[in-house]
């Protein structure tokens, strides 16, 4: 089994692989991604490399081999199970389960996250909608969604994912009511200030910063 430290840099070179649309991952970027030195990240993409997992290009940076991209996959199946059931089974804030779902995820077997899996009914999203990996390794399809910093005046949205999971900024939405499933509005929009102003279903206008809103993915319900 590999070990919980190999498993945070596949899952992190993933993820900043998704964040950036590219294969190739700079190594400063997974350092500071896992808070970690440089030296330090430079040194364990030389030794997934050895394993087999990852290709590193000298000042250029890594990518997943399919192995890597196997296990990877598989980690963050796990992590994005464990969130879901700790907000749905245990009752969690979805503010809060992802320090404990970082633990945990090394922890539990296959067989208890099949066994997660199926009591959640199979979901294809966590908490913060963010797609949840098969046991096949298949994520399931991300339709091209806008952000809410891109939604029309007066046009209604529903919150499918949001990717800022700070708890703070977390703790923030849930008090708006701006989860995913939920309705909201966007009523005005300041682009000097870069601030928009939210009506949200269940809970008071928000207001939000354009590049905090550009993280937050809608689906438009209203035509044009």
């Amino acid at each position: 089994m590999p070990s919980s430290t190999v498993e945070d840099y596949l899952k992190c070179i993933l993820l900043e692989q998704e964040r950036l649309g590219e294969d190739l991952v700079p190594t400063g970027q997974v350092a500071t991604a896992l808070n970690v030195r440089p030296a330090t990240a430079t040194a364990m993409m030389k030794a997934l490399a050895d394993a087999g997992l990852v290709h590193y290009e000298p000042y250029a940076g890594v990518r997943l081999t399919g192995a890597g991209q196997r296990l990877a996959k598989r980690v963050l199946r796990r992590h994005r199970l464990l969130e879901l059931f700790l907000v749905r089974v245990m009752g969690m804030s979805w503010s809060e389960v992802h320090r404990e779902a970082e633990v945990l995820e090394h922890a539990v077997s296959e067989t208890l996250i099949e066994r997660m899996d199926a009591m959640l009914g199979h979901p294809s999203a966590d908490p913060h909608g963010d797609p949840i990996p098969t046991a096949g390794g298949e994520v399931p399809g991300e339709a091209a969604l806008p952000s809410l910093r891109d939604c029309p005046l007066q046009a209604r949205a529903r919150v499918v994912r949001v990717k800022d999971q700070r708890s703070e900024f977390l703790q923030l939405l849930e008090t708006h009511g701006v989860m995913p499933g939920r309705i909201v509005r966007v009523r005005r929009r300041d682009e000097v200030a870069e601030t928009m102003e939210l009506e949200t279903e269940g809970g008071p206008s928000l207001k939000l910063g354009l590049h905090a809103a550009a993280r937050i993915q809608v689906e438009p319900l209203d035509p044009g």
